[in-house]
């Protein structure tokens, strides 16, 4: 506990120099600009950043991706409160409760209220972050080959099973990110798979300019799509939070923080989940349930609490088992390998100190959207007023400048373009993006994992579902995918009356 301390304290006193510190405001800015620009994303924030930080030294490169990181999900509560158009999908819960509030002209108390839970739900999860960490990368030595297969491939399936209605689609997404990230050379034996002969694809495709285009280009393609007119900001007075707002929701702040750590830990469900999750049992257990959607200080301050914590606790599977919380940890988590740190059970071993080294960024990242909530509210809502036309033609130069900026090769800059094409159409047609992306970081693991299991068993699948935790975590997989079908689902379904019948025996069915 006391080498925690010290490691935390150093790593804090290591970044309290003039420059990282206007890097981390600069990088919290630009997150929040980008968090309250309607169809932009934390994601998108994260993956442009990626391609300006590779020159730096590691450990300011991830300070400025987090501090982005949490400035995009913070700053798409503004719009959600003005607007009642949610920055982020992580915002969409805040529009129930803001912009109701504001209607009835307290939209600067509904502001104070956001940053507050915002903050609060930060520093929580940064205690969690501290403290699950090390205990699950330690607990993570005991994972073999075995086990990181089943713990890839059911990352990607509980991507798929949460993030769309249809099951199917999200798996399928998955499947096709898997595939994805099998073209190229292997990696046991540098055997060229899907190449057709050509050495750009033997290669393979790099994180980057896959991410720069699914998450960047596509949005640039969806956005302009859509026919949209310059927003009317609502008028507002201070948006300092009241004390007495906080004091009164503590335990729905307390809660709050638990569900978006939690969530935030599963693999890719990410932080609209822990949103609604967190909004959803605040009015299940609330004495005014039907304040909620009227203006209810209670539900907005739940659903920022949730989706703020859950940004650090999807950062505690990435370091400590290397599977991604939500896509926006997906493309921090390549952004690390890229910087040549390697998440998994072995950080704790080579790099301890880079775990403190986060948890030091998050709460330089909190206290910046604590000071531009307080400070700048209204000059950061100017950036509402930008015309799309110009504002879109800058983010596509920046994907291409990012594509192309990693290997210099135009090569890449085909692959942001084709990836950004297939993403945008993915959507139209109703299919995730963060299963499809989560399979394409995960693809690396899992066929690793498996060749080296099939290698140690000589060809045995025994011990796939024979060592301890290789089974519990295969039937995770089984199970998430068995209660998805339909037809299981109505045979269970009708086992269960059968069985509620009286006089029924459970031999009789």
């Amino acid at each position: 506990m006391f080498d925690g301390l010290l490691s935390f304290g150093q790593a804090v006193t290591g970044f309290l120099t003039p420059t990282t510190l206007a890097l981390a405001l600069g990088a919290t800015l630009v997150g929040l600009l980008m968090g309250a620009m309607p169809g932009l994303s934390a994601t998108l924030a994260i993956t442009l950043l990626t391609t300006l930080t590779l020159k730096l030294d590691p450990a300011v490169a991830i300070l400025i991706l987090i501090c982005a990181y949490n400035g995009a999900i913070y700053g798409g509560s503004r719009t959600a409160i003005l607007l009642n158009i949610p920055g982020t999908a992580a915002n969409a819960a805040a529009c129930l409760d803001g912009y109701a509030l504001a209607r009835k002209g307290e939209a600067g108390r509904a502001m104070g209220i956001a940053t507050a839970g915002s903050v609060l739900g930060s520093l929580f999860g940064m205690l969690c972050l501290a403290l699950f960490t090390p205990l699950l990368g330690e607990f993570a030595l005991s994972f073999g080959a075995y086990e990181f297969f089943w713990l890839a491939l059911l990352g990607v399936v509980m991507s798929g099973n949460v993030v769309t209605a249809d099951p199917i689609k999200g798996w399928l997404a998955g499947a096709l990110g898997l595939f994805v990230a099998c073209i190229g050379q292997e990696g046991l034996y540098a055997y060229p798979r899907f190449s057709f002969g050509n050495t750009d694809l033997a290669g393979g495709f790099q994180l980057i300019p896959v991410l720069v285009g699914a998450f960047g280009f596509s949005e640039i393609l969806t956005i302009m799509a859509e026919r949209g007119t310059r927003p009317k900001i609502m008028s507002f007075d201070t948006a300092l939070p009241r004390i007495v707002d906080v004091l009164r929701h503590w335990k729905t702040i307390l809660r709050s923080g638990t569900i978006g750590v939690w969530v935030g830990i599963l693999p890719g469900v990410g932080e609209d989940m822990a949103a609604w999750t967190s909004y959803a049992t605040a009015k299940r257990l609330s004495r005014k349930p039907e304040e909620y959607g009227n203006g209810s200080v209670e539900g907005l301050m739940a659903a920022e609490t949730g989706d703020n914590a859950s940004v650090p606790g999807a950062l505690i599977p990435a370091l400590a088992l290397a599977i991604p919380g939500s896509a926006p940890s997906a493309v921090l988590l390549a952004a690390m390998i890229i910087h040549g740190i390697q998440p998994g059970p072995m950080l704790m071993v080579n790099n301890p100190d880079f775990i403190y080294q986060v948890v030091a960024t998050v709460l330089i990242a909190t206290i910046g959207i604590l000071f531009f909530g307080l400070f700048f509210i209204r000059p950061l809502l100017l950036v509402l007023r930008v015309p799309r036309t110009i504002l879109m033609p800058i983010i596509f130069v920046l994907c291409t400048v990012g594509a192309y900026s990693l290997s210099s090769r135009l090569f890449d800059v085909w692959v942001m373009l084709g990836f950004g094409t297939l993403a945008f159409l993915m959507r139209r047609n109703g299919y995730p993006i963060a299963p499809f992306v989560l399979g394409i970081v995960l693809g690396d693991i899992l066929d690793k994992s498996l060749r080296r299991a099939l290698t140690l068993s000589d060809g045995d699948m025994t011990p796939f579902f024979t060592r301890p935790i290789s089974a519990i975590l295969a039937l995770l997989v089984i199970y998430t995918f068995m209660s998805n079908i339909p037809a299981v689902g109505r045979a269970a379904a009708w086992v269960k009356t059968r069985l509620g019948k009286p006089g029924a025996r459970p031999g009789a069915v």
